[in-house]
């Protein structure tokens, strides 16, 4: 067991049996009182974000998280496949465990796998990635009225917003974070 000066960003704590990452915290210590821990948690599997206060050396359970890289090989029915590139063994990862991931991975990507006891908690993605466009209808000279964007589709089969003067076969930068259009890309 650890205690609360062991708290910092990036470690995954254990409350009531789920897994918990540290995105902020602060240690205060007010002129009257004890001091306390106060933290901005997120959870590892669901996302959701929480504020909590710990009073100063209570007791925690730290949780080891293993950032490895793997490589994504191709998907199986409901999972998908992946290749550790350090000693190539290969793990299934449910696709609710991959989320919105999979829009943006393609075959013999690299991505970061958070395991937890051999379990995958969550796949991270490099903040953005470059995709080609497979389809867009064409675009009109001087229609504006959709501010500017129409609907493209990705060669993962997604779709985003992109400007008019784009079209099929032309590669561009997007963002994995939010699926904004950041830019064209020339080879």
């Amino acid at each position: 067991m650890a205690s609360t000066a062991d708290i910092k960003n990036g470690v995954v704590i254990k409350i009531d049996g789920q897994l918990w990452s540290v995105v902020e915290f602060q240690h205060v210590k007010p002129g009257k009182g004890g001091a306390f821990v106060r933290t901005k948690l997120k959870n590892v599997v669901t996302g959701k974000s929480v504020d909590k206060t710990y009073n100063a050396g209570t007791k925690i359970e730290i949780e080891n998280v293993d950032r490895r890289d793997f490589t994504y090989l191709y998907t199986d029915g409901d999972s998908f496949v992946f290749m550790d590139q350090e000693d190539y063994d290969q793990i299934n990862v449910p696709a609710a465990t991959v989320g919105d991931a999979k829009n943006y991975m393609l075959e013999n990507q690299q991505v970061q796998i958070a395991l937890n006891n051999g379990n995958p908690l969550y796949i991270e993605l490099p903040a953005s990635v470059v995709l080609e466009v497979t389809y867009t209808e064409p675009g009109l000279q001087g229609d504006r009225s959709s501010a500017g964007t129409k609907p493209a589709t990705l060669e993962t089969g997604y779709e985003i917003q992109v400007p008019l003067f784009l079209e099929s076969g032309t590669k561009v930068k997007v963002d994995t974070r939010t699926g904004d259009y950041l830019g064209r890309v020339n080879d």
